[in-house]
């Protein structure tokens, strides 16, 4: 259940099937949704406009698609042949302010919203959206894997680099699975709950001289740690399945020269969930401009 946003005018521009699912929510609640740059024609109480520019105005929040806008100030529309562009005048027709979503903000859009006096909330940077996402994700990575692999995940011996909100779902639910689940981490506290949770613990620094056993690797880290030298260890056959942030942290050309499977797999949420991951969406940016507007 949203809050209700009767009358709260809002504006999204852009996005993939995650925004049509958000769009269709905050309807629902009352919202009156203005759009650029996004087929939303069979819901009704759309206002749609052709411009960017032109849905901005009275607006309490401006919604922009996970991914963003590019150094260009592109804005990723998945369905649009041409993607609206934001600039310092496509921004000045915003409120001041107004709250401007996006998953995580480039330079550009920082310095676009520092100027105009509007306040930034990059979601993929709050917990509560972390966390929920980490749910399709692990879902996701898991299935990336079941299509590469020639064995059931029971059973199998699977290695997750990172505990953090996604490393942590993804290893709970491989070790309900039944696979034989070993997670990599820095903190002793992190190493600990690993064990907790009837987990094998793998210290960091330990890791390279473990991997060898693996069949399949998840890697959240964002950080170069599966470098050639590392990779050179593993089996042949072993698969790798790398969600961490672009450009992730697997060595790629090494992998492909040494035989091995691996994937750079980021933003899986909006590819094999999209309609969860707008609920998602939909569900934090609703409660939030509620609590904003009631404070205001």
């Amino acid at each position: 259940m949203l809050p209700a946003l009767e009358g709260t005018r809002v504006a999204v521009i852009g996005g993939d099937a995650r925004e049509l699912v958000l769009v269709e929510e905050l309807v629902k609640s009352g919202a009156q949704v203005n759009v650029a740059g996004l087929p939303a024609g069979e819901i009704k109480g759309v206002c749609h406009f052709s411009a960017a520019g032109d849905c901005l105005g009275g607006i309490k929040a401006l919604i922009l698609p996970v991914p963003g806008i590019d150094e260009n100030g592109r804005v990723y529309s998945a369905f649009a042949e041409k993607s609206p562009v934001l600039t310092d005048e496509v921004m000045a027709e915003v409120p001041p302010g107004a709250l401007v979503f996006t998953g995580v903000a480039r330079p550009l859009l920082s310095r676009m919203v520092s100027r105009r006096g509007l306040r930034l909330i990059e979601l993929m940077k709050l917990n509560e959206v972390a966390i929920l996402n980490s749910i399709p994700s692990a879902e996701g990575a898991i299935q990336m894997a079941m299509e590469m692999l020639p064995v059931t995940i029971h059973g199998i011996t699977a290695y997750v680099l990172g505990f953090g909100r996604t490393g942590m779902t993804l290893a709970r639910l491989l070790g309900a699975m039944g696979a034989r689940t070993r997670v990599v981490a820095r903190k002793p506290e992190h190493l600990a709950r690993i064990f907790e949770m009837n987990l094998i613990p793998v210290p960091l620094q330990h890791m390279a001289d473990c991997l060898g056993e693996a069949e399949v690797i998840f890697n959240t880290i964002p950080a170069l740690v599966l470098t050639r030298e590392v990779l050179m260890k593993l089996s042949p056959g072993t698969v790798i399945i790398d969600i961490a942030s672009a450009p992730g942290g697997t060595d790629f050309r090494a992998a492909e020269s040494l035989g091995i499977k691996a994937c750079l797999a980021p933003g899986l949420p909006g590819k094999v969930a999209p309609k969860t991951a707008g609920r998602i969406l939909a569900r934090v940016i609703s409660r939030i401009i509620a609590e904003e507007t009631a404070g205001g």
